[in-house]
């Protein structure tokens, strides 16, 4: 059998105490694995280790103890590409700019990367706004820019931090079918980190629940959707309600834990 794609064992970090302040343990022993082609998804309260986790395995977190491995298959290809919430596009450059930027980095010839940034920029619907500047943008429309640019690259890992997070509503499922219709077509490996039990009940494939910090896994969810999705008729599946409450109730007392200990740092 070949190892999965993700591994993470026993991981640990802690982030040292400011002036005299006790040391804060962000994550307490995590130990998960995500198979090749796999989109998990980490539902969590607030501040119990989610981004940590994601950070640890961009490799812009170091971890205290335990590891966090991403098998790269392929040299040719990027291992990983993170996508933050809010855009994370550069306001001085156009839409395809942003998008090519990656394959820029890559090496990639001028030709070829403009190609690609056509073609990805007719993916996410935004032909009209190739030469537009972020900032004559919605936010919705940036953060499909910021999508773009990760499937540009072509990395085998997407991890993807609440991209959605600081959408409205109608953007935000419009944003979930771009994605689904991308993953299904790509079947890339994706991590995606949301407090929204919706979203992830409508893109994942499994879901792990983090207690309140220090983060630990407390369940996995598997997902009984097919696929392909649709992010808007698969609310209508009395399954969904269903495992909503579910997750709410195994989630309910670690949102409550989380509540009190910010309040008590206030």
């Amino acid at each position: 059998m070949k190892p999965p794609k993700i591994r993470i064992d026993n991981l640990y970090v802690t982030y040292p105490g400011r002036k005299r302040a006790e040391p804060v343990e962000a994550l307490g022993g995590v130990t998960l694995t995500v198979t090749r082609g796999e989109l998990v998804c980490i539902v969590g309260p607030s501040g119990c280790g989610k981004t940590t986790l994601l950070r640890v395995l961009a490799g812009l977190e170091q971890a205290t103890g335990g590891s966090a491995h991403i098998q790269h298959d392929n040299p040719a290809r990027p291992v990983k590409a993170m996508v933050f919430q809010g855009s994370g596009v550069f306001p001085w450059m156009t839409v395809a700019e942003n998008v090519a930027y990656g394959l820029r980095l890559q090496g990639v010839s001028r030709q070829e990367r403009a190609e690609m940034a056509r073609h990805w920029i007719a993916e996410i619907g935004l032909e009209r706004f190739a030469q537009s500047y972020p900032a004559q943008l919605s936010g919705g429309m940036q953060q499909r820019v910021g999508l773009a640019r990760a499937f540009a690259c072509d990395p085998e890992v997407l991890l993807m931090d609440e991209p959605f997070g600081a959408l409205d509503a109608q953007t935000r499922l419009i944003l979930q079918q771009v994605l689904l219709r991308q993953w299904e077509r790509d079947a890339k490996t994706v991590v995606f980190v949301t407090h929204s039990i919706e979203e992830a009940l409508t893109l994942g494939d499994r879901i792990y629940l983090m207690s309140a910090r220090p983060g630990r896994l407390l369940h996995e969810v598997a997902v009984p959707f097919a696929r392909p999705r649709d992010a808007i008729a698969l609310r209508s599946d009395p399954r969904f309600s269903q495992l909503f409450a579910e997750i709410w109730e195994l989630l309910r007392d670690e949102v409550e834990r989380a509540r009190l200990a910010e309040e008590l740092t206030e």
